[in-house]
């Protein structure tokens, strides 16, 4: 899935919600303009989960990447599990943005996509200006940017696992301490990114710069 050709062909990227309300224009806008800008010829595909499991498109094979901002309760069952127990059988990246660290609080499999067991109690504080320190600058993600503050929410989730490569940290003292991460999952590379909850983050040039190269790095683009 990584060869010349179809790294010249458009980025279809299955962007997944559920169970959670949010901003629809706004978050409409992230994807078809703002990532866009940093990800030529992206073409974003917003659905629920249940969408992309009944796959009536049957697209579910030619997506190149998905990005989950889903936040479904307790483990998935029938069709919709059978969809996400694919995931890593391809090279078909994956990004898990913010609140879809905290879907299938109940399913072991998703611990270990986004590499943090123990997700089923946590806490959460809207509206906080949470600093940014880049940990690790050699990444192709975050080559270039420098540590600021970002205002978004956090969660006291516990931190990304010693298997996971952290990219960017925080000391705000309501967040866990690991901001954005990459790992694998079997065949496909996995970014993790706790921040976007809102406008408020989507409009921040840091977050943008993360979610876009993220979004090429796990594509392989």
């Amino acid at each position: 899935m990584d060869t010349m050709a179809e790294r010249s062909q458009p980025l279809q990227v299955a962007v997944i919600t559920g169970h959670h309300a949010f901003d629809v224009p706004a978050f409409a806008d992230l994807f078809h303009r703002q990532v866009s800008d940093e990800v030529p010829g992206i073409r974003p595909y917003i659905q629920d989960l249940e969408n992309l499991a009944a796959d009536a498109g049957r697209a579910l094979e030619r997506y190149d990447l998905f990005v989950f901002y889903n936040m479904h309760p307790g483990a998935p069952e029938g069709r919709v599990r059978a969809a996400l127990e694919r995931l890593g059988q391809t090279d078909q990246g994956i990004v898990v943005l913010h609140h879809g660290l905290l879907a299938f609080p109940e399913w072991p499999v998703w611990d270990e996509l986004v590499g943090i067991t123990g997700r089923g109690e946590f806490d959460y504080f809207h509206d906080e200006v949470i600093p940014l320190e880049i940990a690790d600058a050699g990444h192709p993600i975050t080559e270039g940017l420098t540590s600021g503050a970002i205002t978004d929410e956090t969660y006291t989730l516990p931190d990304a696992g010693a298997d996971s490569r952290v990219l960017v940290t925080t000391t705000h003292p309501r967040s866990m301490r690991t901001i954005c991460w990459t790992r694998a999952h079997g065949r496909a590379r996995v970014l993790c990114l706790e921040l976007g909850h809102d406008a408020q983050a989507w409009n921040d040039p840091t977050f943008r710069a993360l979610l876009a190269r993220g979004i090429r790095w796990a594509a392989r683009r």
